[in-house]
């Protein structure tokens, strides 16, 4: 990570493989795309699968097999954590608290998914391990978890966030986390928070949408000085929607992020 080479993350999210929306179109085109980009790091903020079965987590296991990337980091969401569906995840994907260091930069998964729920919860268990793990040095901290942490336009009511997010809130400030990842009600956004920003991420390879939203992903660009997100269509036109400078310079750019009734929302 330099201010000339970036750390480049895809983050893929919602794939709901097995669903009667999920498209395998939109799964090519998602596999061109991002292996095009040769990225560092992909995240997968959760939903892989639409009923947590195993078949369906083969499905997904094979598709994300098909991604050229070393380092992945994959997280559980609440469709995954259907009928013990996390026997599976762990079976086929390993920890559902996974941790990458690259460069400088600091990632760690979350699972806030519960049994047969849609709801989601950290849990105060994970908190002091959080707390721990990013008491190390490091230049720039990241969280990818699957439920929204503040409310996002246009989904719906705010019990889509995780039950503990103003506790997990305070943990990830004090902390000194830069950027969480989340997925979950396929509307792409992104929050600031004081030096915290949010970035939710659609649905990559379902059509299962909310008003003009259409499936896609994010790409992040994380430079020693400065953070870039792309938000890209799968398949289709890419967007810069935030460009900000790393926390506690207090400096950023916003473009829109969606447009209901020709109406921008940051």
């Amino acid at each position: 990570m330099s201010a000339d080479k970036p750390v480049v993350i895809a983050q893929i999210s919602d794939l709901h493989c097995g669903s009667m929306y999920f498209r395998s179109a939109l799964a090519e085109e998602m596999l061109a795309e991002v292996n095009g980009l040769d990225p560092d790091i992909v995240v997968v903020t959760g939903d892989l699968t639409d009923m947590g079965l195993r078949d369906e987590y083969d499905q997904a296991r094979a598709l994300l097999d098909r991604i050229e990337c070393d380092r992945m980091l994959i997280v559980p969401g609440n469709h995954d954590a259907r009928n013990v569906g996390e026997v599976h995840f762990e079976a086929l994907f390993g920890s559902r608290s996974p941790e990458i260091r690259i460069d400088g930069v600091h990632l760690i998964g979350l699972d806030s998914s519960e049994p047969d729920l849609d709801s989601g919860r950290v849990g105060r268990e994970k908190y002091r391990w959080l707390e721990e793990r990013f008491g190390e040095p490091s230049e720039f901290k990241i969280v990818a978890i699957h439920h929204h942490l503040v409310p996002v336009p246009g989904t719906g009511r705010e019990r889509n966030i995780v039950a503990d997010a103003g506790d997990l809130l305070r943990v990830l400030t004090e902390s000194g986390v830069d950027l969480v990842l989340c997925g979950h009600k396929h509307v792409p956004n992104v929050w600031r928070l004081e030096d915290l920003f949010i970035v939710n991420a659609g649905t990559t390879t379902s059509v299962r949408v909310r008003g003009r939203e259409e499936p896609g992903y994010n790409v992040l660009e994380v430079f020693s000085d400065r953070v870039r997100v792309i938000r890209r269509h799968t398949g289709g036109a890419q967007q810069v929607v935030a460009d900000f400078r790393k926390a506690h310079q207090h400096e950023c750019r916003w473009r829109p992020q969606i447009d209901f009734d020709g109406e921008g929302l940051a």
